[in-house]
């Protein structure tokens, strides 16, 4: 063992407060550790930048998922197809929820890399700052990435074309004769995915020659509880509103029916992602749809592949399709009830 493996040994070991023995016995996978010490161990080296990943070391026979939600059915679609995957294989899943909050994304991953895994499937707040991806990278982990956007190099990926997809959506919008379309969306900092969703947004109104609305941004897992409308309804007197995920899209409903309003009479409403639940709203939501069962089938196909060697690290794009709805309609722009911010809104029909 050289003097710099040694001294790195020793930095993981005094930062986890234990013995030297006790790291090689993680790293090697030889001799008792408890749990507890394996995890502190694991988190120690991900901070002094060790390799854990030792060639001797066997993996567990588990695929780790990390989710931003475990309740949103968009990301149980994705689990879903995960275990669906690894079952076939005779492998089994461990699953971690980081809230949408990268600093649980930082202690998450001392976790899941401490599993053994033979991989991970991630959806990650952001990729390019992303400390769980940095360690994964770093330890040689098979990686790949739902949802996301971007990727670092090492780490495979599965996602749809967001930029894109919005684009679509709020064209068909602006075909309907919608000027003022307001974009409500998760945090950006908190999710790639609306950021990508709100430029295709910004790239549709600009082609347009319009001016895009400035987001109205939410806190994810608050949001899907409730969202206070007012200010935003009154400032910029939207006709439509595209919401960067369906469970946003549903409490925007909701919001706007506690105002008083219909949708689609007085506001339009779109979602992203396609869930199930929409299908059977009334009205039902128009969204765009990700195969989600599928894209999960993907990933967790590409990390067995990867950790099998039999496959490079790519990035592959799901298609999606924009579902009908009925929460959609031409705008009322000249319904000056609706659209004096002096007056207050017109209230629902019965």
């Amino acid at each position: 063992m050289d003097q710099e493996t040694t001294t790195t040994i020793r930095d993981v070991a005094a930062r986890a407060g234990c013995s030297i023995a006790t790291v090689s016995r993680v790293v090697t996978g030889n001799g008792p550790v408890s749990d507890a010490m394996r995890k502190r161990v694991v988190a120690a080296a991900l901070a002094v930048g060790f390799n854990i990943n030792s060639p001797s070391q066997a993996s567990r026979p588990v695929v780790c998922v990390l989710v931003p939600s475990i309740t949103n059915p968009v990301f149980a679609a994705v689990l879903a197809g995960v275990e669906q995957t690894v079952r076939n294989h005779g492998l089994s899943v461990v699953v971690g929820q980081s809230n949408y909050d990268p600093a649980q994304e930082e202690k998450i991953a001392a976790t899941l890399i401490a599993e053994r895994p033979v991989g991970l499937v991630v959806t990650v707040c952001d990729p390019d700052r992303s400390l769980l991806l940095e360690a994964a990278a770093r330890q040689k982990l098979p990686t790949v990435t739902v949802y996301n956007e971007h990727h670092p190099p090492g780490i495979g990926a599965v996602s749809v074309d967001n930029r894109q997809a919005s684009l679509r959506m709020t064209n068909k919008l602006l075909e309907l004769g919608h000027r003022r379309i307001l974009f409500v969306g998760g945090r950006f900092a908190s999710s790639d995915r609306a950021a990508c969703r709100y430029q295709g947004y910004q790239d549709a109104v600009q082609a347009a020659r319009l001016m895009p609305l400035p987001p109205f941004e939410v806190d994810f897992i608050d949001a899907t509880r409730d969202i206070d409308l007012t200010h935003a309804i009154h400032e910029h007197r939207p006709t439509a509103i595209m919401a960067s995920n369906d469970l946003l899209a549903i409490t925007v409903i909701s919001s706007l029916r506690h105002m008083g309003l219909s949708v689609p009479a007085d506001i339009s409403v779109t979602g992203f992602d396609g869930i199930d639940v929409v299908r059977h709203m009334s009205p039902k939501l128009t969204t765009i749809a990700q195969p989600s069962l599928t894209m999960g089938v993907l990933a967790a196909s590409m990390v067995l592949d990867m950790a099998a060697g039999r496959r490079r690290p790519e990035h592959l794009r799901a298609d999606i399709n924009i579902l009908a709805g009925e929460t959609i309609a031409p705008s009322r722009e000249n319904d000056e009830a609706m659209l004096s911010s002096n007056q207050p809104p017109r209230k629902t029909r019965s």
